[in-house]
C-alpha cells in the first residue's frame, strides 16, 4: 500500500488545529493556534467567541501546517476533520473548510469522533501500540471507559452519567478562585496539599458499574467550602484542591484497572485532557505495574485538542474503507462509534 499523507483540521472548542501526517503515525506538522488566554476573562469557554476565531485563525492554520511539513495541496491524498461531539458553531467551521478542501482537490473527507481522536493520539506517541486494549477518555467535556477492540470498533464500558471529571476541575477551581483552565491549575495546588485532609465522597454507582459521576463529589467541594465561609473558619486551599484530586484519580484509576482485569486485556491508555494530570499518570504508572499491565499515555501535546490525533484516527478510518460525502455535517452529540 502506498504511503499517504494526510490533512487534518480540529476545531471542536477552543483550539483551532491544522496537521499534516504520513501514515497515521508519522507527524510532519501539528500547528494549534490556542483561545485559552481569550476565554480566561470569561472564566470559560463562550461559544460564540470560539467560533468567531475559529473563522478568523482557520486558513492561517492550515497554512502554516503545509509549510511546516513541506508539503502542497496536491500531495494531500485524504482530509480528515472532526464532526462531532462539541460546539456546533466550532465544528462548522473547520467541517466547511474540510470540505471545500475536498472538493477541490478532489480527495476523500474522512470524518472523524473527536473521542476517538483522543484515542488515537496514543497511535502517534507509542509505534508498538496496537488493539486491542481499554482507554480511559477523560477530558472538559467527556468521561469514557471505552474497550478498543480493533482500529475504529469501540465498546463503550462506562460514561459519566453528569459532570465530566474536566468540568468539575473546572467548577472546582473557579470556586477556590484559581481561573481557567482548572485542571493544570488544581493539579499544581495539590502537589502543596494533603490529599487525606478532607473526606470527599467516591462515587462508584451501583456494583459492577463502570459509569462515572463527578456531580455530587463537585457539590461536596462546594458545600464544604461554604460551611467554611459561614463559620468563618480559614480554608487551605491545597488540602481543598489535593481532597479532590485524589477522589477523583481513586475513581478513575479503579475502573481503569478493573475494567482490564475483567475483559482480560494486559493494555491500559489514557486520552483527553485530564490525562495530562501528573497525580492520574502516576497512580496508574503504580496500579498498571503492580497488575502487570502496560500502561501508555499520550505526550503533554497530544493530550489536550490537536488536529494530529484527528488525522492519526482519520487514517485508520480511511484504510478501513469509511470516508464522508460533501454533505457530512456537525453532530454536536454524536456518540463514539456512530457514522
Amino acid at each position: 500500500m502506498k504511503d499517504i499523507l494526510s490533512l487534518a483540521i480540529e476545531t471542536s472548542c477552543d483550539e483551532t488545529s491544522a496537521a499534516v501526517l504520513k501514515n497515521g503515525r508519522e507527524v510532519k506538522s501539528n500547528i494549534i493556534m490556542s483561545q485559552i488566554d481569550i476565554h480566561k476573562k470569561f472564566g470559560g469557554v463562550v461559544p460564540e467567541v470560539a467560533s468567531r476565531n475559529h473563522v478568523q485563525d482557520i486558513n492561517p492554520v492550515i497554512k502554516e501546517a503545509l509549510d511546516t511539513a513541506g508539503a502542497r495541496f496536491k500531495d494531500l491524498d485524504i482530509i480528515s476533520v472532526t464532526y462531532g461531539p462539541g460546539l456546533v458553531g466550532a465544528l462548522l467551521v473547520g467541517l466547511a473548510s474540510a470540505k471545500a478542501l475536498a472538493y477541490a482537490l478532489d480527495i476523500p473527507l474522512v470524518g472523524v469522533h473527536h473521542i476517538e481522536g483522543h484515542i488515537a493520539a496514543n497511535y502517534i506517541a507509542h509505534e508498538k501500540l496496537e488493539p486491542p486494549f481499554i482507554c480511559l477518555v477523560v477530558s472538559g467535556g467527556h468521561t469514557h471507559l471505552v474497550k478498543v477492540a480493533d482500529y475504529g470498533k469501540y465498546e463503550i464500558l462506562g460514561r459519566t452519567r453528569d459532570d465530566a471529571a474536566g468540568e468539575a476541575y473546572d467548577k472546582v477551581a473557579r470556586a477556590i478562585r484559581l481561573g481557567y483552565p482548572g485542571g493544570p491549575l488544581i493539579d499544581k495546588l495539590a502537589r502543596e496539599g494533603n490529599p487525606h485532609a478532607i473526606s470527599f465522597p467516591r462515587t462508584y454507582l451501583e456494583e459492577g458499574s463502570y459509569d462515572f459521576s463527578f456531580s455530587g463529589l463537585k457539590s461536596a467541594v462546594l458545600n464544604y467550602l461554604n460551611g467554611m465561609k459561614m463559620k468563618a473558619e480559614p480554608i487551605n486551599e491545597a488540602d481543598v484542591a489535593a481532597s479532590f484530586q485524589e477522589a477523583v484519580i481513586e475513581v478513575l484509576s479503579a475502573k481503569l484497572i478493573r475494567a482490564c482485569k475483567e475483559h482480560g486485556l494486559k493494555q491500559a491508555a489514557i486520552a483527553g485532557g485530564v490525562s495530562a494530570n501528573s497525580a492520574l499518570r502516576e497512580r496508574l504508572e503504580t496500579m498498571c505495574k503492580k497488575e502487570e499491565i502496560d500502561f501508555y499515555y499520550p505526550p503533554l501535546e497530544l493530550c489536550t485538542d490537536n488536529a494530529a490525533m484527528i488525522g492519526s484516527a482519520g487514517y485508520y478510518e480511511y484504510i478501513n474503507g469509511y470516508t464522508s460525502s460533501l454533505d457530512l455535517n456537525a453532530k454536536p452529540g454524536l456518540r463514539l462509534g456512530d457514522k
